[in-house]
């Protein structure tokens, strides 16, 4: 079987790789976008680019129609009840930040943070720093063996003293779902916040925000086949009203003199100064792009795709997988191969892969590793990418060992 992706031809990134000999297997870290989204960019910008919401000519009318009819169909995406609850940032980074600061009130010394050991530093150090500031405890929640949050720890860590619980919905390392559902539970039954960075689950299907019961999403428009510079925090409307605002400028004003102001609720209220109005409306592009894929086939090549994947690696001998990835990526290591050599020769061969700690430096030392190779596949992936990596891989071994 083949494995060919029907999509493959929608991203004209494919066109020049071919053209230039590389395989492009690193989409967790960033995905390669449909030309829908660039064809988006370019009318916006090629058709007159103008300021949203406070100009009256027919230019910036134009634009704020693009750019508010985006936030609502991320708000279709995620099924949330409102536009309103969808507040535009630059990533998921920065949507993190927003908590962080923006909660920051909300917290007393010896109160607790819970995040699990498995957390991308976008959504550990926002909640490190916040602890520190406050004299929190951060609570770490550890890993079973097949790299899921441990529930029995789970319970038993999560406690009154819990004011808020942040974990990734899908791991950017071990490829694993994590459980949400009663981890959520468990943090609602005491009291606690609840943020769910969704960076690398968004991508896989659809996510429905309003059954999942989380108080925040966030995700990066990048990873989900939308332009960079975009991203965007869910909010529950109850939870946005406890936001206190962190940015300060334009827009999001609702009065002010010298000596004081008041300011807009969410979402306007968290977006100071002019926002990315041409990468908003290519973020809202690519769902629209998206939209009209066959979701079962997606999947289903999904699942075929990684599944060769795996057992492709697991026919090298002395390389080891780390955890029990489900879908997507696959993290290794090779017992007496450096990440970083191996990574090198791949490269040298037109094979993008990932090596280092993917920005997950705690979960690599806690596995005792100083880094580790990944591969992340896309919906436009196929089965020849996999086999010129795995023949590039086995003669890098080969000069290698």
């Amino acid at each position: 079987m083949s494995l060919s992706s029907p999509w493959r031809a929608d991203f004209p990134a494919f066109a020049a790789f071919s053209e230039s000999c590389q395989t492009y297997l690193d989409s967790a870290a960033t995905a390669q976008k449909p030309q829908a989204v660039l064809d988006a960019l370019l009318d916006y910008y090629a058709g007159g680019a103008a300021n949203v919401h406070r100009a009256q000519h027919a230019p910036g009318e134009r634009a704020t129609l693009a750019f508010e009819g985006a936030r609502a169909k991320i708000a279709a995406w995620l099924n949330a009840e409102s536009a309103s609850q969808i507040v535009f940032t630059r990533g998921a980074t920065e949507s993190l930040n927003l908590l962080a600061y923006g909660l920051e009130v909300e917290f007393r010394p010896g109160e607790q943070i819970v995040i699990s050991a498995l957390e991308h530093h976008a959504n550990l150090l926002p909640w490190q720093q916040l602890a520190q500031r406050r004299n929190l405890e951060l609570v770490v929640l550890p890993l079973d063996a097949a790299g899921d949050i441990d529930l029995e720890q789970a319970e038993r860590l999560i406690s009154p003293r819990t004011r808020l619980l942040a974990v990734s919905q899908l791991s950017n390392v071990l490829g694993r779902w994590q459980p949400l559902a009663p981890l959520l539970a468990m943090a609602r039954t005491q009291g606690a916040l609840t943020v769910v960075d969704g960076a690398q689950g968004v991508v896989h299907g659809r996510h429905d925000l309003d059954a999942l019961g989380c108080d925040f999403y966030v995700f990066s428009g990048h990873k989900l086949y939308g332009p960079d510079g975009i991203g965007v925090l869910y909010g529950r409307s109850e939870a946005l009203s406890r936001l206190h605002h962190w940015q300060f400028g334009g827009e999001m004003v609702a009065q002010a003199d010298y000596h004081s102001a008041r300011f807009r609720p969410a979402p306007l209220g968290f977006e100071a100064g002019t926002p990315a109005i041409g990468t908003a409306i290519g973020l809202g592009a690519a769902l629209d792009y998206l939209d009209g894929l066959d979701g079962d086939a997606l999947a289903a090549h999904e699942a075929a795709l990684h599944a060769r994947l795996l057992a492709g690696l697991r026919r090298f001998d002395g390389l080891h997988l780390l955890g029990e990835p489900q879908i997507a990526l696959a993290s290794f290591v090779v017992e007496g191969v450096h990440n970083a050599d191996l990574s090198h020769l791949l490269s040298e061969q037109g094979i993008a892969v990932r090596a280092g700690q993917h920005c997950a430096m705690p979960l690599l030392r806690r596995l005792g590793l100083p880094g580790a190779v990944r591969v992340s596949l896309g919906l436009y992936s196929e089965g020849d990418d996999l086999e010129r990596f795995f023949a590039a891989l086995n003669y890098a071994l080969e000069l290698l060992r």
